[in-house]
């Protein structure tokens, strides 16, 4: 951050240049903000403002860097996580754009991953919305560094001030812009910088803007501004006489303030505030500079948590491209040509094509991603921009690079054969909304199959279920817009499906005692069949699953067909006597029967057992059964009572409250799962995004009228 307020050696390329042989020499920064807030556009203006790229894109087109994938430019909006590095000087920032949008978390908590600082990026329009702010808390729980880009500000209806203030009472009070927007003719054309007084103008067509010292007029509000901001590096300083020295009215030298304005962002305890709008490229060259001055590089970031393979911690890990091979995956797509082409953060040693890896998974079991080891040799080495790969010969620790033509998924580590290691998982969000999915006809299902599987490897927050109850294939998802997209992919790929309602699995039992005949006698040449037994069924306790009880006096039907019959039971109950679904909680008990000396065979008293079932069924009243979960709800107080009485609709019984931190309520509820199957989009909206829930199966109830 120079005196000037502008960086001299802004512009740059991310084309041309080596791979950086040092992680002093890297920034990986993820730039976060609610869906619309200007993120990607902000990108194209700093791709296009160092000569990256030759003109910025569209996204109506769907021709920028950020929005390449197909579904991207369907849905109008950033849905996958994407990288485009500058080069700025000597040092290479990996920028990174995700999704706003609250269906696409997964890709947002990999963008965190691999990054060493956030951007958040603020609509001058819309301003700050409740994700965004329960976003900014987790980042300083973890001590992530931040800065606050407020964007649009060419929208007629820009508030700067107005949205200021909302960040500030968001965020903070060290929530503290660096530059105020200077306007001519209504158009936010210049920056003057509040701590050199000088005024970056970008109503040239120049990339760079043209810096000169600020005239009396533009000063009105500098005054003020600069000494809250002064007053501010000053709180954060560790020199603990500078305020005093301040206030007692001393000219605190310039490049001890930037000094500690740098030592202060990137230790995550001073936020700067950059005003920008993408039309002009106003800011960008000040935002660079922020990043590359005042973010940390990846050696002032802790590796992750590190194991071998049998679960051993490895201890005093460091960004060291020296060191031992670790990096891990944090998003995997597919290439027509190249196949699967996996993104890595490497968080130690030096990544070199041509070179044997180890590829592990584990911990992810549960999402389909069975726990796997495999040794590989690597091909060719490459730097993402955008869609577009660039071949490299090496990535060192603290940068990102991709590789092609591997088994790995997301969330595997990359590490070295002679030494496998294992980073521990990151925490990634429960899919919540079921999606059931058919092949379109018999002869697709083995596509269906194939590239289900491919769209799964790379998306941690996508769980597919072959549900065993009701046969369907359920694609569990964030949301309505992430369901779209797995779909589209998997119809871009060839396959033919459909959606069909979900089916919830019910279950049958007898609200009443009754008792069966089975008989099953047939002759027809030869050995006949001779089967008769009698059955008297009662209703258990819920959750009693089935008793068989065998009351045969005398030696009317043999032990072996007596094991038969209950054979026969248990395969009616998987059946269902009423509606299809199986028959639970019930006590059968077997008080008679006879028996042939020749016809007589296990399948002739598995048919009477099946038979005399449904019999007793047929006498009985059969009560249908659903399944209820536990649900636990946590949404900020304001939205208490609104999400008690939707949970009232929902035939929901409420369980607790407890009160959770930062304003927060946790609400506990019993609520039948049918009414659950598209709660994760309506608890959204309900919240204004900012509810979430999870849920865990509890029993099966009675359904009303049944």
């Amino acid at each position: 951050m120079s005196a000037k307020g502008t960086n001299g050696s802004a512009k740059g390329t991310a084309s041309s240049e080596a791979a950086p042989d040092r992680p002093e020499l890297l920034r990986n920064v993820v730039l976060v903000g609610h869906s619309g807030a200007g993120k990607t556009m902000l990108l194209e203006a700093v791709l296009a403002s160092t000569g990256a790229i030759s003109r910025m894109g569209s996204i109506a087109d769907g021709t920028t860097v950020g929005d390449s994938d197909p579904s991207a430019v369907h849905q109008q909006r950033s849905v996958t996580l994407s990288v485009a590095p500058v080069v700025v000087g000597d040092i290479k920032v990996n920028l990174l754009d995700t999704p706003g949008y609250a269906d696409f978390v997964g890709e947002l908590r990999a963008g965190l991953r691999a990054a060493d600082g956030a951007l958040f990026v603020v609509s001058a329009v819309d301003g700050v919305d409740a994700t965004t702010t329960a976003l900014w808390a987790e980042c300083e729980r973890v001590g992530m560094p931040r800065a606050v880009v407020i964007s649009r500000l060419d929208h007629p209806r820009a508030d700067y001030d107005g949205v200021l203030s909302e960040c500030r009472a968001a965020f903070g009070e060290s929530v503290i812009p660096l530059y105020l927007p200077l306007r001519t003719d209504g158009a936010a054309t210049k920056l003057l910088g509040l701590l050199s007084g000088t005024v970056s103008d970008y109503s040239g067509d120049e990339l760079q803007p043209q810096s000169r010292p600020a005239e009396q007029d533009e000063l009105a509000d500098w005054g003020s501004a600069r000494g809250e901001l002064i007053e501010g590096i000053i709180a954060e300083s560790e020199d603990e006489t500078l305020m005093d020295r301040y206030l007692g009215g001393e000219d605190i030298a310039l490049d001890t303030l930037i000094g500690d304005l740098e030592t202060a962002v990137a230790r995550g305890s001073f936020f700067p505030v950059i005003p920008t709008s993408a039309t002009n490229g106003l800011g960008t060259a000040e935002l660079l500079e922020v990043l590359t001055r005042g973010f940390p590089s990846p050696v002032e970031h802790a590796v992750p948590e590190v194991t071998e393979l049998n679960g051993n911690p490895v201890e005093g890990l460091a960004c060291d491209p020296a060191g031992p091979l670790v990096g891990e995956v944090v998003r995997t797509t597919v290439d027509p040509f190249l196949g699967r082409v996996c993104l890595v953060r490497l968080f130690s040693g030096t990544l070199r094509e041509d070179t044997p890896v180890h590829i592990a998974g584990h911990g992810l079991e549960d999402r389909g991603h069975p726990d796997h080891d495999s040794d590989e040799r690597l091909g060719h080495l490459y730097s993402p921009f955008g869609s577009t790969l660039r071949p490299v010969q090496f990535a060192v620790a603290g940068d990102l690079c991709a590789i092609a033509r591997v088994s790995a998924e997301t969330g595997d580590t990359v590490s070295s054969r002679d030494q496998p290691l294992l980073v521990a998982a990151w925490d990634m969000p429960e899919p919540l909304m079921p999606v059931a999915v058919e092949a379109a006809s018999h002869g697709d299902e083995d596509a269906l199959a194939k590239n289900l599987a491919r769209v799964a490897a790379g998306d941690p927050t996508l769980r597919v279920e072959r549900n065993p109850e009701t046969h369907q294939l359920v694609l569990w998802c964030m949301g309505e817009a992430h369901a779209e997209v797995v779909l589209d992919r998997l119809r871009e790929q060839g396959v033919k499906l459909q959606t069909v309602d979900v089916v919830t699995p019910l279950r049958e039992t007898f609200a009443e005692g009754a008792a069966g005949h089975g008989r099953y006698v047939k002759q027809s040449g030869g050995h006949g069949q001779y089967a008769i037994c009698d059955i008297e069924v009662e209703p258990l306790e819920r959750g009693g699953g089935f008793e068989f009880v065998d009351r045969i006096v005398g030696g009317v039907i043999p032990g072996p067909f007596i094991t038969s019959v209950e054979k026969g039971v248990r395969s009616q109950m998987e059946k269902g006597v009423a509606k299809g679904f199986p028959v639970v909680d019930i006590r059968v008990t077997l008080v008679g029967g006879k028996t042939h000396s020749v016809d007589s065979s296990d399948a002739a008293f598995q048919a009477a057992g099946a038979l005399a079932l449904r019999e007793a069924a047929a006498a009985a009243k059969i009560q249908l059964l659903e399944p209820v979960s536990s649900v636990t709800i946590s949404v900020p107080d304001d939205y208490v009572g609104a999400v008690m009485s939707d949970l009232s609709s929902r035939r929901g019984r409420l369980t607790g409250t407890t009160s959770e931190a930062e304003a927060r309520t946790e609400i506990s509820a019993e609520v039948p799962d049918v009414e659950l199957l598209r709660y994760a989009v309506e608890l959204r909206a309900l919240t204004a995004g900012t509810g979430r829930f999870r849920r865990e199966y509890l029993r099966h109830d009675p359904v009303a009228g049944s």
